[in-house]
């Protein structure tokens, strides 16, 4: 049976990597986590003082772009790859609220995300992958057999999101987290690059109200669909 692209795009916070694991563990499929290679790129610079609270020197990352090498490594313990920046596992200090405050802004510049498209586009190439982000399927993937468009309520994913936060233990407030996914948003939906929107022919998912399951449930249900008719 060939083997097809499914590209979800989506708001943050709204469970696409979650089910995006789900759906390419059940599938036998790669699973590409795109929002942990910006992710990545944004701590790189939070570690060699390109970004702050201050001040973002743009040209000084663009610069050092060629020296960051992201790769991702299978964690069979985790059931799942995670994310490595020069050779260093850094999967948990990607997730924190610091670099989601940050990460829309590195991922505004069009330097980075060339860099990080054409990384995608090669670990994606022969299909067999379920990817996850903000271009996928606009820009990415635009040929995808199956194109994703997640969302929710900015209150339902802040609390979701703070949620996952007070269970790792960061000390955070729910407030906090509503400010930065309604910035995030922002950023994302009117950058010049690659804006985050719904492609033509992307199905929309609102999660507002559905469980992990019936999430899990209905995505299955068009994978094997869309891979049925791949092969009439």
């Amino acid at each position: 049976m060939k083997n097809i692209t499914i590209a979800i795009d989506g708001f943050s916070s709204t469970g696409k990597s979650t089910v995006a694991k789900q759906i390419a563990k059940h599938l036998g499929y790669v699973y590409v986590d795109s929002g942990a290679m910006y992710r990545a790129v944004t701590y790189y610079a939070m570690q060699n003082g390109f970004i702050d609270d201050k001040h973002f020197n743009v040209e000084g990352l663009v610069a050092k772009l060629n020296t960051i090498n992201i790769s991702f490594k299978f964690n069979n313990a985790m059931g799942f790859a995670e994310v490595y920046l020069n050779g260093v596992n850094i999967e948990n200090d990607v997730r924190t609220l610091e670099v989601s405050g940050f990460v829309s802004k590195v991922a505004e510049i069009s330097e980075v995300r060339q860099k990080l498209v054409e990384k995608q586009q090669q670990l994606g190439k022969d299909g067999g992958v379920v990817m996850d982000g903000r271009d996928i399927g606009t820009v990415v993937f635009t040929d995808a057999e199956l194109k994703l468009f997640m969302t929710a309520s900015a209150e339902t994913r802040a609390q979701r999101r703070y949620s996952e936060l007070i269970e790792r233990g960061d000390d955070v407030t729910y407030e906090a987290v509503l400010k930065n996914v309604q910035e995030r948003d922002y950023i994302d939906t009117n950058r010049e690059d690659s804006p985050l929107r719904k492609a033509k022919d992307a199905i929309q998912i609102d999660n507002s109200n559905m469980s992990l399951q019936e999430q899990f449930d209905k995505i299955l249900k068009l994978a094997k669909t869309t891979l049925e008719s791949s092969v009439k």
